[in-house]
């Protein structure tokens, strides 16, 4: 639920040096030249004589949600997260489905209210829920103070992050040491299409990607198959083998377009090609390939990549009893890949 409170409220931010008279903004590849109180691209943040203030040190939903609903298949399943959205993005792409959250200060119609939040209370709110903390539905880079107050903490949660991607290496650098995992959008490969439907490069993204998995954060992608920028099997040859060239093991989620926002006169990805684009990945190489619902529950199971036994089955947006435990095939002994309740653990 959208919360029904105050209109956000302007905090201090970090990410920016003074250019001049002007003040830059070092989050985002945007790097926005702000004058005495401009408000950036993204609309949440802005000068305040030489310094720079967000709005994102607030929320404007607390959902408690399945990891897997993310979508997170190879982290911790059958956990919850508590799921934030500080408002704004640093995209404004043409399809979004939660654009009421993430097109804040774009559109009259997207949401002007969220709650103010502290870390610390974040942080409870969470623990008496066990779960770990979700940045998800608008742009967590945005709420990029809010995750580095947690990190500093005494006992600072897990976080994990549903992220477009697009932001600086020196921000992808200070906040991949205080994220546990990230599933990043990888929308399509060429870079002028992505300008077309999201107003940004895709360079940036792709940079990311690379910084987290050095990093070690967990990183899993995802890649809505949009008609005329990724719904063909050509780019999605494509995008399956730039996957490879970072590792076989990362699970990438294809994700069935909806018509939303600005392209509602499209239709629906036919399950058709969903089913091709899991076969192709496949025949590129990739272990872990999922599709959430238009392929049932096949769609969402993970195999081990040497005997086929099923490893975890999963309904929509939740694992199935009984969880794996540890890594290892239970047929077979091979390592899955991902983040799994160890044994013995509690």
């Amino acid at each position: 639920m959208i919360a029904s409170t105050p209109a956000v409220q302007w905090r201090p931010a970090a990410f920016y040096r003074t250019d001049g008279d002007r003040l830059r903004c070092t989050l985002c590849p945007h790097e926005c030249r702000l004058t005495d109180g401009e408000t950036g691209y993204c609309r949440v943040r802005r000068r305040r004589g030489f310094a720079l203030e967000t709005a994102t040190m607030a929320s404007a939903v607390f959902h408690l949600d399945a990891v897997e609903k993310k979508p997170f298949y190879h982290y911790y399943p059958g956990t919850e997260v508590l799921t934030t959205a500080p408002p704004g993005c640093t995209m404004r792409c043409s399809y979004c489905i939660n654009w009421k959250l993430s097109q804040y200060g774009r559109h009259e119609q997207a949401c002007r209210r969220a709650e103010p939040v502290s870390a610390q209370g974040l942080a409870d709110r969470a623990e008496a829920a066990g779960a770990a903390i979700a940045f998800s539905y608008s742009e967590p880079v945005l709420a990029a103070e809010l995750t580095l107050a947690l990190a500093a903490l005494p006992r600072p949660p897990r976080v994990v992050w549903k992220t477009n991607g697009f932001m600086t290496a020196q921000a992808a650098a200070r906040l991949a040491p205080h994220l546990d995992a990230v599933n990043i959008d990888l929308k399509c490969l060429d870079d002028a299409a992505h300008r077309r439907l999201t107003g940004a490069p895709v360079g940036p993204v792709l940079d990311t990607v690379e910084t987290f998995l050095a990093a070690g954060v967990w990183v899993e992608l995802s890649t809505p198959l949009i008609p005329g920028y990724s719904a063909d099997l050509q780019a999605i040859t494509a995008i399956a083998g730039q996957i490879r060239s970072w590792g076989s093991h990362i699970p990438w989620h294809l994700l069935r377009f909806s018509p939303d926002f600005r392209m509602n006169d499209h239709a629906p990805t036919h399950p058709d090609l969903l089913r091709r684009a899991v076969e192709t990945a496949r025949a590129e190489g990739l272990m872990f390939v999922y599709v959430e619902r238009a392929l049932a529950e096949a769609g969402r199971r993970t195999h081990c990549p040497r005997c086929h036994a099923v490893f975890l089955a999963r309904d929509i947006q939740a694992a199935r009893l009984p969880l794996p435990v540890g890594e290892n095939c239970r047929d077979c002994g091979f390592a899955i890949p991902g983040r799994w309740v160890s044994r013995g653990a509690s």
